[in-house]
């Protein structure tokens, strides 16, 4: 067994960053890298900004030149999504049927959207963002004049909204909560992101609960519980991420909220590991389970999980980081929020420059920069030193 290939199940920018690194760490053994999409490896945070835009090229999105896989001995498989894999036997089988035995194997299998249970999410015009291919379907679709709605006023969402805007569309965002990012910011920053919005001509609807939507073929409406119906010629739904877990709950690995695992990124069974946006790992820091979903964690992680592979490592527990771009306000969270009881602003949110420190009692849990990268900076230094 000890004979067979490294396989990475993921060929995103986690298992990129995996098989690298085994490679930077000197093993020379067979590391075999399994992507279901057609594309290699790739950036995604741009795909809701500058690609969705038209302003960035779908080859500049790549993580390596072409022949970097074959230059480095990685086996990439792609258009090769995995049916199953079996731990005790230690093999995993392909949908097309192959079967291929591994030494260890790690999962770095992402996220998948979230979907939502209403009639008419199966009418042409009724969209997700997730992978390049979605972006090009939306991008060949759009035309100026098209209206279209965004059901989610979280990242992704608003990230949407202000690219459609940049190239015209008018565009109409839809919230269930009370405002918009509830989750993950203080009201004063969901007020300022709202009011930005709204002055770049977006309409934004809180509170909105969806009963349906609507079309003969195509969607024309999103229907509102109250009655009112929100006319569109496409619409986005982007109301967040679920951790693709199935493999790892077909096989028996452990799973709560993403594949758990330990700080050296193994899970339940033995030469399994797990890492990136569908890993859910212990943070001494936080005293919990944490599952991240950010470029950062996935580099990061990946990279540990390999070399944790080859050898023990120090457990993984960082100071989460992360960043949003609408128009041309950039937001850099440091920490976590959950559980705050006091928010200070340091700056002026007029100015659009400022900074939200999060506390509780007198303990400092995360920063929201709005274009101040040196108080992002200065956040994560002095998160990381308690």
């Amino acid at each position: 067994m000890s004979d067979s290939p490294i396989v990475i199940v993921g060929a995103g920018q986690c298992g990129q960053k995996a098989a690298e690194t085994l490679r930077q760490q000197g093993f020379e053994g067979r590391i075999i890298l399994i992507g279901d999409e057609a594309h290699p490896p790739y950036q995604r945070p741009p795909l809701s900004k500058a690609y969705l835009k038209g302003e960035l090229e779908a080859s500049r999105l790549f993580l390596k030149a072409d022949d970097y896989y074959e230059k480095s001995g990685i086996e990439l498989k792609l258009s090769s999504p995995v049916a199953s894999f079996d731990p005790a036997e230690h093999t995993v089988t392909l949908e097309s049927g192959e079967t291929i035995a591994y030494s260890k194997l790690l999962l770095a299998t992402g996220t998948k959207a979230r979907e939502i249970n209403l009639p008419g999410t199966d009418l042409d015009g009724v969209h997700t963002l997730r992978n390049i291919n979605d972006v090009d379907r939306i991008s060949e679709l759009l035309n100026p004049d098209m209206r279209i709605v965004i059901i989610g006023g979280g990242y992704i969402g608003l990230e949407v909204a202000s690219a459609l805007r940049a190239r015209g569309n008018p565009v109409t965002v839809l919230e269930g909560a009370d405002r918009i990012m509830q989750r993950v910011v203080s009201p004063d920053l969901s007020a300022f992101f709202h009011a930005l919005h709204t002055e770049m001509g977006v309409e934004i609807k809180t509170q909105a609960r969806l009963a349906a939507l609507e079309g003969s073929d195509r969607v024309e409406a999103v229907r509102l519980e109250n009655g009112d119906a929100v006319p569109a010629d496409l619409v986005l739904v982007a109301v967040g991420a679920l951790p693709v877990t199935d493999l790892a709950e077909q096989a028996g690995v452990d799973v709560d909220n993403g594949v758990t695992v330990d700080g050296q990124c193994r899970t339940s069974e033995k030469d399994v590991y797990a890492a990136g946006d569908c890993a859910s790992f212990f943070s001494k820091r936080y005293g919990r389970h944490i599952r991240l979903e950010s470029v950062q964690n996935a580099i990061d992680q990946g990279k540990l999980a390999a070399m944790a592979m080859l050898s023990e490592q120090p457990d993984y527990d960082p100071v989460p980081w992360f960043w949003s771009d609408q128009y041309d306000v950039k937001l850099q969270i440091a920490g976590l929020n959950q559980g705050y009881d006091r928010a200070e602003l340091d700056g002026s949110m007029g100015d659009r420059s400022f900074a939200v420190r999060y506390f509780l009692g007198d303990k400092l849990l995360c920063v929201d920069a709005v274009n101040m990268a040196r108080a992002h900076m200065m956040a994560r230094r002095e998160l990381a030193s308690g």
